[in-house]
């Protein structure tokens, strides 16, 4: 049965080494992550088996996995990201999603919480 269903993992703070500036690549700052995955939850919610879901687990290790490559752009981190879900997840599971990723504090020479890219894929 097709049951389209969104999974959404909120707010993932990530401590990471993303900007143009070489301070930022040496410091660091925040981010915040927010991943919501399109699926078709149809067999999942029939079988009650994990198998049969797509594992946000996962998903959460491949955004910790790429948020730890140093990036210049949030473009470029948020592009690895989904891509890596696309090839990690079955397209019968994953539809598609939206990813963010905000940088907490950005050095934009006044006050300001952050600053975030959106990617649908």
């Amino acid at each position: 049965m097709q049951l389209q269903s969104t999974i959404s993992l909120n707010q993932l703070k990530i401590y990471a080494y993303h900007g143009c500036y070489a301070e930022e690549q040496i410091v660091g700052n925040w981010f915040l992550v927010d991943l919501s995955l399109d699926v078709n939850a149809g067999k999942a919610a029939e079988s009650d088996n994990i198998a049969d879901a797509l594992n946000y687990v996962e998903a959460y290790e491949i955004v910790r996995r790429e948020m730890a490559i140093k990036s210049h752009l949030l473009e470029n981190v948020a592009m690895r990201i989904c891509t890596a879900l696309r090839a990690a997840f079955d397209s019968e599971k994953l539809i598609g999603g939206t990813l963010k990723i905000a940088k907490l504090a950005p050095p934009v020479g006044g006050e300001m919480h952050s600053v975030s890219v959106t990617m649908r894929f």
